[in-house]
């Protein structure tokens, strides 16, 4: 029969131990999914944000375990969706904030099996330095022309075998690869957050930051028409007020004939095309 473990390996005792602390130390509580992260995203990430995000790897059991009993508003809900390897992130920033920092430090990545081009893949006409071999019926299945020169294999001319968003084959990868060609730029996004209890799911914390700056200022343009409209004077609109204001007061000068310095040329103008239209009228006028 088997026996309820009683003891755990130092390294696993000391994660429970921090896990139960470290949620009480700082105000956000991030987790990434680890199933399609490379550890060549996590490494320059770390170094980036040191010092206002801390990375805890760990397996999801021991993490619920340590979650299990914690007295912490809204962890329990974290727990329940932790699946697999989960990497948490503790920090004091804002968890939307830090999931725009993530997106932003993205890296280029060598290709795998399935993996889809994040740009037009070019390969360019260069000596490879590989050897003529195997390696030439790879290079012809890709669609890639070759020469054999100096006993090594040369790419022909610059060359496009997969457009952005299409998928890379195995074989393409592994050419790609041997070329130090990397075409996947890959980022990270959070799966959920807790923020002084309060749960985020992925799907809420996705910023479209173009999107939103655009927003802010189509409303920006639309409150300062308003204020203008309103006569509602900010150090943002005055100008325009009063530059608004002095047109109406013009136009009204000149229709109500009220000579300024500023009127008076329109308005004897005006008093001049229509002395002149009374004129034409008068002449072509005939009596019945």
């Amino acid at each position: 029969m088997h026996e309820n473990r009683t003891t755990y390996p130092k390294r696993k005792t000391q994660m429970y131990q921090q896990l139960q602390e470290l949620p009480k130390k700082y105000k956000v509580l991030a987790v990434i999914k680890m199933k399609k992260v490379r550890s060549t995203q996590i490494l320059p990430l770390r170094k980036t944000l040191a010092g206002e995000v801390l990375f805890f790897s760990i397996k999801d059991k021991v993490a619920k375990k340590a979650f299990e009993k914690l007295d912490v508003a809204g962890v329990k809900d974290i727990a329940d969706k932790l699946t697999g390897q989960c990497m948490f992130l503790f920090t004091n920033m804002s968890p939307f904030k830090l999931n725009v920092l993530l997106a932003k430090n993205k890296i280029l990545m060598a290709a795998r099996g399935g993996d889809l081009a994040s740009f037009d893949i070019v390969v360019p006409a260069k000596n490879t330095g590989i050897a003529p071999g195997p390696m030439l019926t790879e290079f012809k299945e890709a669609g890639i022309p070759t020469k054999i020169d100096q006993g090594t294999i040369w790419i022909a001319k610059d060359t496009t075998p997969v457009l952005k968003g299409a998928a890379i084959n195995e074989k393409l990868a592994s050419i790609l690869g041997k070329l130090d060609i990397k075409p996947v730029e890959a980022g990270i996004t959070l799966f959920s957050a807790l923020e002084e209890g309060i749960a985020y799911a992925e799907e809420e914390m996705i910023i479209d930051v173009e999107k939103i700056r655009n927003a802010f200022t189509q409303f920006h343009q639309e409150a300062v028409s308003l204020s203008i409209e309103a006569g509602y004077i900010t150090a943002d609109n005055i100008m325009q007020i009063l530059s608004k204001a002095s047109q109406s007061a013009r136009s009204v000068s000149v229709e109500a004939g009220f000579m300024t310095d500023e009127t008076k040329e329109q308005i004897l103008q005006k008093a001049d095309s229509q002395a002149k239209s009374v004129a034409g009228k008068a002449k072509d006028y005939t009596p019945a």
